[in-house]
């Protein structure tokens, strides 16, 4: 039977939503049990909030000074010392965090990483996207060793939090950890809007807003409704907004319940990254427009006149 471990990612003393996607997929390998490993220096309240998952079995926890930031380097080994103690899969989400992280825990465990899984065939074999989307393969883990993957969370719900209370206890990891790499610090973005990853509402921007200036329109209009603001990758490129914005390929993977394009031509590499949100509505003069095409809801016209319309509508 399958044992799988789930390692949650949290910042600042708070569980990342991409946990609970982790376990959906978990569940949907019909698992004998489902486990949680949190490493931090003290993980006492992010322990607490993934006990509350529905699935969950356990939450074990790492306490360490070392962890008190989540560096690769220093997080693999130990997360390979627990998956090495009779788990059968070890999961951790897509994200950039997962990304860096996963990689160096499958080498250590010996085994080849399954990335971006978007859907569970079986215990070994998933399904995942190449060539930006445009195609999905069936990949198979071989049923002899751990199966090290990452979870594509815009595939995936949330795994409810209910009247679930795993036990919560503490994992004994006796390994070396590597000094070469140290925390120096984490610069980021402070925002009162919604993470752009977790939100049900995203107000994306494209290079049609043509200034920094100009992007404040989409600003206000996310503030209106409680969205998160994003930008396609040539909205970055240009210099309206940072790269943390950044929808598509080779920025964040999201699946909102409305997403808004306004400005944004629509390609492939952009689509990508939007083509599991629920409601997608396209704002752009140019009528052929790609973005059109998968369109929930599109509308032609001048987004410097439509986009103060709407805000005053709304």
């Amino acid at each position: 039977m399958s044992k799988i471990l789930i390692v949650a990612e949290h910042l600042d003393g708070k569980l990342n939503s991409s946990t609970a996607r982790c376990v959906s997929a978990a569940l949907a390998i019909k698992p004998e049990a489902i486990e949680v490993l949190v490493l931090a220096a003290d993980a006492a309240s992010v322990a607490a909030e993934a006990a509350q998952i529905e699935g969950v079995g356990k939450v074990l926890t790492v306490n360490r000074a070392e962890n008190a930031h989540a560096l690769a380097a220093v997080l693999a080994p130990q997360i390979a010392a627990v998956a090495g103690k009779g788990y059968s899969h070890v999961f951790a989400p897509s994200t950039t965090f997962g990304k860096d992280l996963m990689p160096r825990v499958a080498a250590l465990l010996g085994v080849a990483q399954v990335s971006d899984v978007m859907s569970v065939e079986s215990a070994h074999v998933f399904k995942r996207p190449i060539y930006a989307g445009n195609a999905i393969v069936t990949v198979e883990a071989p049923a002899s060793s751990i199966v090290a993957a990452t979870i594509r969370t815009a595939s995936w719900p949330a795994a409810a939090n209910g009247s679930s209370n795993a036990s919560v206890e503490a994992a004994g990891v006796e390994v070396g950890l590597p000094s070469h790499t140290r925390f120096v610090e984490l610069a980021q973005g402070k925002s009162d809007r919604p993470d752009l990853q977790g939100a049900s509402k995203v107000i994306s921007g494209g290079r049609a807003l043509a200034s920094s200036e100009n992007f404040e329109i989409i600003y206000k209009l996310a503030d209106k409704i409680g969205a998160a603001v994003g930008a396609s990758r040539a909205a970055v490129d240009a210099g309206y907004v940072p790269s943390d914005l950044q929808v598509g390929q080779t920025g964040k993977i999201i699946a909102p319940e409305l997403y808004v394009a306004i400005g944004i031509s629509g390609a492939i590499q952009h689509l990508t990254g939007i083509k599991d949100a629920g409601t997608i509505v396209a704002i752009n003069k140019d009528a052929e427009a790609p973005i059109f095409e998968i369109a929930d809801i599109g509308l032609v016209g001048d987004l410097f006149k439509i986009v103060p319309e709407l805000e005053a509508a709304l």
